[in-house]
């Protein structure tokens, strides 16, 4: 089954990050050998931020180990929702909605993801199939 790569996990492995580094390296490194990776324009947009040069990024995020899919439609739609419902509960306004484009875009392409952010997934996406640390 194809993967969506949650942003986070990607930007572990490049900083190197302390907590997480050792497991997000690993799960990545043992997913893809049997699996499609997978990454949309938001998470693209997110790791961006790391890079000066779009030729670095790139390198990075290959299309030759990402396969690059579009968001579709619905998953817009449903990410809006997802967000009101959140919005509603009293979730902050801080930049969440990226998170939940990306929960959505799984959601609807039936893709697993790839992610260290289990609480909102499982919240607001129930039925979708994280890869997350236990």
């Amino acid at each position: 089954m194809d993967i969506l790569v949650d942003s986070n996990v990607i930007l572990d492995i490049l900083t190197e990050d302390k907590k997480w580094f050792p497991w997000s390296s690993e799960t990545l490194g043992y997913y893809a050998e049997q699996n499609e990776l997978v990454i949309n324009p938001i998470i693209y947009a997110e790791v961006s931020i790391r890079f000066e040069r779009i030729e670095d990024l790139e390198d990075v995020l290959s299309p030759s180990y990402f396969r690059r899919d579009p968001i579709p439609w619905e998953a817009a739609f449903l990410a809006g929702k997802c967000f009101f419902a959140y919005r509603r509960r009293g979730g902050r306004r801080r930049s969440p909605l990226p998170d939940f484009i990306i929960g959505a875009h799984a959601a609807v392409a039936g893709l697993r993801l790839l992610t260290r952010e289990i609480s909102r997934y499982r919240t607001y996406f129930p039925t979708l199939n994280l890869i997350v640390p236990e």
